[in-house]
């Protein structure tokens, strides 16, 4: 794919991730480049060719020299160094931190040990999806989580008020956002090798869904093996102050073979990862069950209920939901979101919510949410591109094999 189709690439991820933030865009008034907000590494990213794009308020970029699909394979065969301090991360402290989030979340918070994170749902009172979000058991008295940039306002308001409400009946529990610091994403295969020149710390000890606090680069970091690319990597939060010297450093240590990377080649290696975009996968209607995300209800959560929609969600876990998120492979153009899904009778049956040309499999990927039953693997389906029905078919995600640094 060269020329005019790489070109087409860059501008499908750029409209996508557009779409995914269109609520946080509603809310504010983009005039001008000047009222974006900068990470600290926005001059670094000048330097070094990033092409600068608004995103949830920020200045972010979609891409550097090389192509969203060139850097998209690097990931997968060397690294990518991503600038995600737009996210918003923030601790929970306080005796009763772990059964006032248990009241917002669907995981098993309380059945996490001290030092391991999972991925969560914040769910609103009909059960859908006020946000993702990777929380981490720093210890008892003390969670970690970071909440996506286009939802922090929403995010915060939200935990602000039942916090207050929390806190009124004898509640112990404060918060701390860390807008002090930024976040790195270090992934692929060169990530720990890599990092591991600027830690003493043994990091073959540190596996998948697990934190730490150390020493990196000579400043203190919070580390937690995670990312959203399907690679084994490290997302690192990092003093503002020191951000920039590290990422020099890792860029150094790498010779070359982890490159800058930007939002489009992101939201391309998530997507074969089959990982979900909120504000495109995921949004407010959508449950963690619709979603696929049944595995992140805790066992005990199940049982015990507790969270907001718990009602909802607990009713479609016994009786099923009536749709479903699925993966698909499709011929002819990439689908687009809202891209209508019908069945070999011409049904409506769903639609795409994130498709595109897959850079590492060289074919055309896609997920949506189709009617239960119709989301099996091997099912045919026919997907609607400006009106014209081109072949399809459900398969299962990831697209790409993950490779989470697991106990072996």
């Amino acid at each position: 794919m060269r020329g005019g189709g790489l070109w087409q690439l860059g501008q499908s991820i750029t409209r996508r991730l557009a779409q995914a933030d269109k609520k946080a865009v509603a809310r504010r008034c983009f005039a001008s480049e000047a009222e974006l907000k900068k990470t600290v590494l926005y001059d670094f990213h000048i330097a070094n060719g990033g092409k600068m794009v608004p995103f949830a308020g920020w200045s972010m970029p979609i891409q550097y020299k090389d192509s969203i699909m060139d850097s998209t394979v690097n990931c997968r065969e060397n690294g990518s160094l991503f600038d995600v301090s737009h996210m918003c991360g923030l601790s929970l402290k306080g005796k009763d931190c772990i059964p006032f989030l248990e009241k917002l979340v669907i995981a098993d918070v309380a059945g996490l040990a001290p030092g391991t994170g999972t991925l969560t749902v914040f769910t609103n009172e009909k059960g859908g999806a006020i946000d993702d979000s990777v929380i981490t058991k720093v210890k008892d008295d003390h969670i970690y989580l970071v909440v996506n940039a286009g939802c922090r306002d929403k995010d915060l308001a939200h935990i602000e008020e039942h916090m207050k409400a929390y806190k009124s009946k004898g509640g112990d529990v404060s918060w701390h956002i860390h807008d002090e610091r930024s976040l790195l994403a270090l992934q692929g295969p060169l990530a720990a090798p890599v990092l591991q020149h600027l830690t003493k710390e043994d990091l073959s000890k540190l596996f998948f869904g697990e934190f730490q606090i150390l020493d990196i680069n000579g400043a203190t970091c919070f580390l937690t093996r995670t990312g959203y690319t399907g690679e084994d990597g490290f997302e690192i939060s990092v003093p503002s102050e020191n951000a920039l010297d590290l990422a020099k450093a890792i860029l150094e240590k790498s010779e070359g073979k982890v490159r800058l990377t930007g939002l489009g080649a992101r939201d391309s290696l998530r997507l074969e990862a089959g990982l979900c975009l909120y504000g495109n996968d995921m949004e407010q209607h959508v449950t963690p069950v619709e979603a696929g995300l049944t595995w992140a209800i805790g066992k005990r959560r199940r049982a015990e209920g507790g969270f907001l929609g718990a009602e909802v969600i607990l009713k479609q876990l016994e009786e099923g939901p009536s749709v479903r998120r699925a993966g698909f492979f499709s011929s002819g153009p990439p689908a687009r979101s809202h891209s209508e899904i019908q069945d070999d009778k011409g049904n409506n049956i769903g639609e795409i919510t994130s498709g595109g040309f897959s850079p590492c499999l060289k074919k055309n990927i896609a997920m949506g949410y189709v009617k239960s039953g119709s989301h099996k693997a091997g099912t045919k389906v026919k997907i609607l591109i400006r009106g014209k029905p081109y072949d399809g078919v459900v398969t299962k995600m990831p697209f790409v094999p993950t490779k989470y640094y697991k106990p072996s």
